[in-house]
C-alpha cells in the first residue's frame, strides 16, 4: 500500500521535487539497500518492505516506495534517510520511537569494513553555512525568523525554546550531577520555570546583579532576572524574536531593566568596548550549538573576557559524546540543512579543555538531563501536530509539517537513546595558582 502525501512543490523544495536518477544513483541505491537490509535485520524494529518483514520486532516502519527510498538514501546517505521521509517514501506509525532504534545503534549501523569509506559518502558543511560573523545573522534568520506566530503554537506561555527541567531526583554521577528521568507529561509551563531559575540561582542573579544573556531567544529568561531586580542586557541575531522579546518585556513593565540588543557576541569585545569585565553573570541557554566548533575558543574567550571579577557564567549546552563528535565535525546533516544552518554540537570534555587551555574559566557545576528534552520534545511535536490547521493558516505547506514533525522526533530519538545530553554548566574565573 503507498501513502497519499501531496508533492513537494518544487519551487518551494528543489531537493524534493525529482528523485535521483542516473548511473552513480543506480550504483549507491544497492550499496544502500545492502547496509541497510543487514542493519535493519538484527535491530529491535519491524520493517516492512514490499513483502518482507525485517528486523527482531519492535517499532515499525513501512517503506512505501523501496525505488525512491533507496536512490535518496544511497545519494544523501542520512540526509537522503530524512528526504525520503519528508516525500513520503517511507512512513511510520511511532517515529520517535523508531528513530530511538537507530540512535542508540548509530555508531554501529555501518559496518565496520565500511567505515573508512564514511569520508568518501557524507557530504562537508557548505562555506556558506560557516557561523562566521557574515554567515551568523542569515542562518540564525532561517530558523528563528520564521515566524513567531509558528513558535507561539507549540511551546509554552513563556516562549522557552530550550530543555525544561522537571520535577526529578539528582543523583551524583562521576563528579556532577545527574537528574533521573521525568514522569511523563509533567507540566512544562512549571518545567521551564524550573530551568531557568535554577540557572540564576547557580549564577547568583539577584538585585542589582549586571546580567548579559547571549540568544534572547523571546525574553523569557531576561524577565525573570529582571524580576529579581538585575539589570539585563540581552544580545541576538533574530529580528523576529528581538522584537516579540521587547514586547514581552515592556508588557513586564521590565523595560527599565532590560535592554535588547541585535548584536553578534563577538562584537561584545571589540577595541574600546565598555563590555571587558562588565558582568557579574554571563548567561546562554542552547545558543553555542550555533556557534560553531571552529568559533568555540572565540565564544569562550569572549565569555571571559566579559565576566567581572567573582562573577559566574551559566550555560545550557545540548551535548554529545566526545567520541562523536570527533567523528562527526566536518558532516553535512539533514539537521543542518533543513533546520539549523552551520549547527554543531560540543562535546562536555571540548568545553572543559577550550575552557582550560584558552580561558581563565573553569568548571564548578553541571547538571545532565537529557532524558528531560525528550520528554519537552514530545509535548511541543504533541501541540504542534494538534495545530496542523493553523501552522498551515500562517503559510506552511505539508511538506513543512513533515520537516518539523521529522525534526522534533529526530531529535527526541537522540534525548531518549542518550545519543545526546543536555546540561547546565557552570563556570567561574580560576583565581591566582
Amino acid at each position: 500500500m503507498t501513502v497519499s502525501i501531496a508533492r513537494p512543490a518544487i519551487d518551494q523544495w528543489p531537493d524534493l521535487a525529482a528523485v535521483p536518477r542516473g548511473l552513480r544513483t543506480t550504483v549507491s541505491a544497492a550499496v544502500a539497500r545492502r547496509i541497510f537490509l543487514a542493519g535493519v535485520r538484527r535491530l529491535p524494529v519491524t520493517v516492512h518492505l514490499g513483502d518482507e518483514t525485517l528486523g527482531t520486532g519492535g517499532p515499525a516502519m513501512t517503506v512505501h516506495r523501496p525505488e525512491e527510498f533507496f536512490a535518496r538514501l544511497g545519494r544523501g546517505v542520512l540526509i537522503g534517510f530524512g528526504e525520503a521521509y519528508l516525500t513520503g517514501a517511507w512512513d511510520a506509525p511511532d517515529l520517535g520511537a523508531f528513530l530511538s532504534v537507530l540512535a542508540a545503534e548509530m555508531p554501529t549501523l555501518v559496518p565496520p569494513s565500511l567505515q573508512r569509506l564514511r569520508a568518501l559518502a557524507v557530504l562537508r558543511p557548505p562555506h556558506h553555512q560557516k557561523s562566521t560573523t557574515a554567515n551568523s545573522q542569515n542562518n540564525i534568520a532561517h530558523h528563528y525568523d520564521l515566524s513567531n506566530g509558528l513558535f507561539e503554537l507549540f511551546l509554552d506561555p513563556g516562549l522557552s525554546y530550550s530543555s525544561a527541567l522537571f520535577e526529578a531526583e539528582r543523583v551524583h554521577d562521576d563528579g556532577f550531577t545527574r537528574a533521573t528521568d521525568p514522569v511523563p507529561g509533567s507540566d512544562l509551563a512549571e518545567g521551564q520555570w524550573r530551568k531557568i531559575e535554577r540557572l540564576l540561582d547557580h549564577t547568583d542573579v539577584r538585585s542589582g546583579s549586571r546580567v548579559l544573556e547571549i540568544g534572547t531567544g523571546w525574553g523569557e529568561l531576561a524577565i525573570a532576572a529582571a524580576r529579581r531586580g538585575a539589570v539585563v542586557h540581552s544580545i541576538t541575531l533574530s529580528t523576529e524574536q528581538k522584537e516579540l522579546a521587547e514586547r514581552r518585556i515592556a508588557d513586564a513593565g521590565l523595560s527599565d531593566r532590560v535592554t535588547v540588543e541585535l548584536l553578534d557576541y563577538r562584537d561584545l569585545v571589540a577595541v574600546g568596548s565598555p563590555h571587558f569585565g562588565a558582568y557579574d553573570a554571563v548567561l546562554s541557554v542552547e545558543m553555542i550549538e550555533a556557534v560553531g566548533f571552529d568559533f568555540w575558543e572565540e565564544y569562550f574567550g569572549t565569555l571571559d573576557a566579559v565576566l567581572a571579577p567573582g562573577g559566574a557564567v551559566g550555560i545550557q549546552a545540548i551535548t554529545m559524546r566526545h567520541d562523536r563528535m570527533l567523528a562527526t565535525r566536518n558532516t553535512y546533516t539533514w539537521i543542518n540543512k533543513y533546520i539549523f544552518p552551520g549547527g554543531f554540537l560540543p562535546s562536555v570534555d571540548v568545553i572543559d579543555q577550550i575552557t582550560r587551555d584558552h580561558t581563565r574559566l573553569r568548571v564548578t557545576d553541571r547538571l545532565s538531563f537529557g532524558r528531560h528534552y525528550a520528554e519537552t520534545l514530545r509535548q511541543w511535536d504533541t501541540r504542534f501536530l494538534a495545530a496542523r490547521e493553523q501552522v498551515l493558516a500562517l503559510g506552511f505547506d505539508e511538506t513543512f509539517i513533515r520537516m518539523w514533525h521529522f525534526y522534533l522526533e529526530y531529535s527526541l530519538a537522540g534525548f531518549a537513546s542518550d545519543y545526546i545530553d543536555v546540561n547546565q554548566i557552570v563556570m567561574r574565573q580560576e583565581t591566582g595558582s
